[in-house]
């Protein structure tokens, strides 16, 4: 069937694991040209809806360099690692970076010879003391999950380029609507598409986009070696978040610092995490760095009760923020670091990051205020 007079306003779904080849010499130009001459052999190495994923990322990043889409948020992480690092590197971190970047990077890459190091993030931005000869990458969040410590990007960035080290900066918590790494020098943003960019709970992706097109290519090959490429469903579902990305993140961060206003003044809670808040010690800074004046929809409680046992309670009281091991979907959800981001680490581990037993990551959805406002008052009592 003929689809040439066929211009849909919508990019279909390119449902198909192979594209077909008229003659061995469009074969040949596919092997032989740069970007394969326009055509598609294999989706395992690309198709038409992970490169129109790539694109809206880099567009929204600025990321001239383009990248590669994922299965999984880690899967982006893997990849990002492997494009810049081997056998006998190092890469420096944050002490306050997400366990599951930890787990990947402490056990899975360690065994393949990559090293990894952590420091305290305020000790992070003297990079030339905490560097090795073989360090290659620094890798740190824009936002620390679960509590929400503020990055300073642009001065991170600086002492990365002082010393010829890459830097790789993971944005899930605030997505292109709040922050542009690149902006301030970063080398590739990182996001688990699984989050803020697809929005929905219902796609498991990530997106890595590079300044340098030496980079992305790079990127590209190790998620087709590796066979990590997002299929095309997924591909498709993450751009389709995209288109309302803006709108979103507005309603999360308004609901967001209603909700954070809202537990400050509740006897129930100890201490609330949330940057939009002048309490909160990185607030300053996130309001010079962050944009549109936004601080996302994900903040941190710990309970005045600060035990497992209350937080339970809050949970099984709840309506409309139900225990969920991830974040940043339209609905409200709420997660108990301990037992799921964080689990991988030592109790003495997560004691010395500031998760108690009765820290509580909220994520804050876009339903009305008064109805999230309503349910935490109730599940607090």
């Amino acid at each position: 069937m003929d689809l040439t007079p066929i211009h849909p306003k919508v990019t279909p779904i390119y449902q198909t694991s192979v594209f077909k080849f008229a003659s061995l010499a469009e074969l040949e130009t596919y092997y032989t040209t740069p970007d394969h001459g326009g055509m598609y052999g294999y989706s395992r190495s690309e198709h038409p809806n992970s490169d129109e994923l790539v694109a809206e990322v880099a567009k929204l990043e600025g990321a001239t360099g383009g990248g590669v889409a994922t299965g999984a948020g880690l899967a982006g992480l893997l990849a990002a690692v492997l494009a810049t690092c081997q056998a006998g590197d190092h890469v420096l971190c944050p002490a306050e970076l997400y366990g599951g970047s930890v787990v990947l990077l402490s056990q899975e890459l360690a065994r393949l010879g990559i090293e990894t190091s952590y420091v305290p993030l305020a000790e992070l931005y003297d990079v030339a003391r905490h560097r090795r000869p073989n360090t290659k990458l620094v890798l740190a969040e824009v936002l620390s999950n679960p509590l929400l410590v503020v990055l300073d990007g642009p001065r991170l960035a600086q002492a990365c380029q002082r010393e010829g080290i890459l830097l790789l900066i993971d944005s899930s918590f605030t997505s292109p609507m709040l922050t542009r790494p690149l902006d301030w020098g970063a080398d590739l943003v990182w996001h688990s598409a699984t989050k803020y960019l697809a929005g929905h709970s219902d796609v498991t992706a990530g997106v890595v986009v590079a300044r340098d097109p030496a980079l992305g290519k790079r990127l590209r090959q190790v998620a087709t070696n590796l066979g990590l490429m997002l299929a095309p469903l997924d591909s498709w579902l993450a751009v389709r978040g995209l288109r309302t990305l803006r709108l979103r993140m507005r309603q999360h961060s308004e609901n967001a610092l209603a909700v954070a206003q809202f537990l400050v003044a509740s006897p129930a809670v100890a201490q609330v995490f949330y940057p939009g808040l002048p309490s909160h010690p990185g607030h300053e800074l996130a309001a010079a760095q962050l944009l549109n004046g936004l601080y996302g929809g994900m903040l941190s409680v710990r309970l005045a009760d600060d035990t497992a046992a209350a937080v339970d309670t809050f949970i099984q009281k709840t309506r409309l923020f139900p225990l969920a091991p991830s974040l940043a979907g339209v609905q409200s959800s709420c997660s108990y670091p301990a037992a799921t981001s964080h689990r991988g680490l030592t109790l003495a581990q997560r004691q010395a990051l500031g998760i108690t037993p009765g820290v509580l990551r909220l994520s804050v959805g876009i339903e009305e205020p008064a109805e999230l406002l309503a349910d935490l008052q109730q599940a607090l009592q």
